[in-house]
């Protein structure tokens, strides 16, 4: 229940860039939005073609919310949402980037 329950919270909170996202809110919802869009992607390839136009609808649908996702747990995590561009950096900003996601919540002020 732990996965749905955070797939929706990162539906219903697609445009909160201010809050905060907790590690398991950010890890399941993160989890439930790449399993979503797989199954997408191999109803696409095995099925029906018809399923590559909503896997891509899909994709592109959830940038915003994975983005936000993405700021909140930043946030969650102690740091300014600045620290996302980090990505910009290859491969070191990726595995620094991580290891921001899977820093301890700091107490709210």
């Amino acid at each position: 229940m732990k996965m749905i329950d955070a797939y929706k919270k990162l539906w219903t909170k697609a445009f909160d860039f201010r809050g905060r996202s907790t590690r398991p809110d950010y890890w399941w919802g993160a989890l439930a939005n790449v399993l979503v869009s797989y199954v997408l992607l191999a109803l696409g390839s095995f099925v029906s073609e018809a399923f590559l136009g909503i896997y891509s609808l899909y994709v592109f649908a959830a940038l915003i919310p994975g983005l936000s996702l993405a700021i909140r747990r930043v946030n969650d995590a102690g740091k300014r949402w600045t620290w996302i561009f980090i990505n910009l950096i290859p491969l070191v900003g990726a595995i620094w980037f991580l290891v921001i996601l899977c820093q301890p919540s700091i107490p709210a002020a």
